[in-house]
C-alpha cells in the first residue's frame, strides 16, 4: 500500500481510501459516545477524558447544542468536531432565518455527512477524523431520532448507536438489552449501563444530557450520575454473589448425590 495514503483522491488497487480509513482509526481511538432512543425521550451519554487539574472541565464539552431541538455527541478529534458544530449551527440557523421554520433532523444530519463527505474527494484537505451521533425531535413531533455520521460522509438513522474506541462492546450490549417503549428512568439506566460495560465510569468522566418534545436539553448533575452508578454497581455485585451462591449450591448437591 505504499504511496497510496498519501494523496486523498488516489485509490489503493483494491478501492480503498486510505485516508479516509485514517479518519476512521482516529474515531476508534476516541472516548466512547452513546445515543438512544426511549419511547418519549433521548438519552445521551459520553465518556470524558481526564483533564488536568488546573484546567476548566467545562471549558470543551461532548455534547454540543446545534439548535433547541438538536444535540451533537461525537467521538475522534476535539478541532475536528468543533468544525463541524460550528458549520451545523450555521446551516440550522441559516435555515430557520431564510424559511422561518426550524431545519428538521435529518436536514442537519444530511449537511454534516454532505461536509464530512465533500473532504474525501478533494486534495489538498483530509478527512474530518470525527464520527457524529446527532439526535433530537422535529419541530412538532414527539417522534424521538438518532443518527449517525462517519468520517466517509455515510449516515443512517439508528434506535440506539455507540462510536468510540469501546462502540463494539458497547452496541452489542445495547443490542441485548435495548427494546421499544423504554421509559425516561430505564432510557437512562440503559445509557450508564452501556458505559460501564466498556469503560472505567464515574460522575467524574461521564456527561449525560436527556432531551424530551418540547423541552430544553437537561444535563444529568454529577451528583445524580454518581448515585445511580453506585446503584447500578450494586446490582450487579448481588447478580454475581447470586450466580456464585447458585453454582456452589449445585456444586454441593452434585457432590452429595455421588457419595
Amino acid at each position: 500500500m505504499s504511496g497510496y495514503d498519501r494523496a486523498l483522491s488516489v485509490f489503493s488497487p483494491d478501492g480503498r481510501l486510505l485516508q479516509v480509513e485514517y479518519g476512521q482509526e482516529a474515531v476508534r481511538r476516541g472516548t466512547t459516545a452513546v445515543a438512544l432512543r426511549g419511547k418519549d425521550c433521548i438519552v445521551i451519554g459520553v465518556e470524558k477524558k481526564n483533564v488536568p487539574k488546573l484546567q476548566n472541565p467545562g471549558s470543551f464539552q461532548k455534547i454540543a447544542l446545534i439548535d433547541n431541538h438538536v444535540c451533537l455527541a461525537f467521538a475522534g478529534l476535539n478541532a475536528d468536531a468543533r468544525i463541524l458544530i460550528d458549520k451545523a449551527r450555521i446551516e440550522a440557523q441559516s435555515h430557520k432565518l431564510n424559511l422561518a421554520d426550524p431545519a428538521s433532523l435529518e436536514s442537519i444530519t444530511r449537511y454534516v455527512a454532505g461536509v464530512q463527505q465533500k473532504y474525501t474527494q478533494a486534495g489538498g484537505v483530509r478527512p474530518f477524523g470525527v464520527s457524529t451521533l446527532i439526535a433530537g425531535f422535529d419541530v412538532n413531533s414527539n417522534v424521538p431520532r438518532v443518527y449517525q455520521t462517519e468520517p466517509a460522509g455515510v449516515y443512517n438513522a439508528w434506535k440506539a448507536s455507540a462510536i468510540g474506541r469501546s462502540s463494539k462492546g458497547a452496541r452489542e450490549f445495547l443490542e441485548k438489552n435495548w427494546k421499544e417503549d423504554l421509559s425516561r428512568e430505564e432510557s437512562i439506566r440503559l445509557t450508564i449501563n452501556s458505559l460501564l460495560e466498556v469503560v472505567q465510569t464515574s460522575a467524574g468522566n461521564v456527561e449525560l444530557a436527556i432531551m424530551d418534545p418540547g423541552k430544553d436539553v437537561e444535563f444529568l448533575p454529577s451528583e445524580q450520575i454518581d448515585s445511580i452508578v453506585k446503584m447500578l454497581q450494586e446490582e450487579k455485585e448481588a447478580e454475581a454473589a447470586r450466580k456464585k451462591n447458585g453454582r456452589a449450591a449445585a456444586t454441593s448437591a452434585s457432590t452429595t448425590s455421588q457419595s
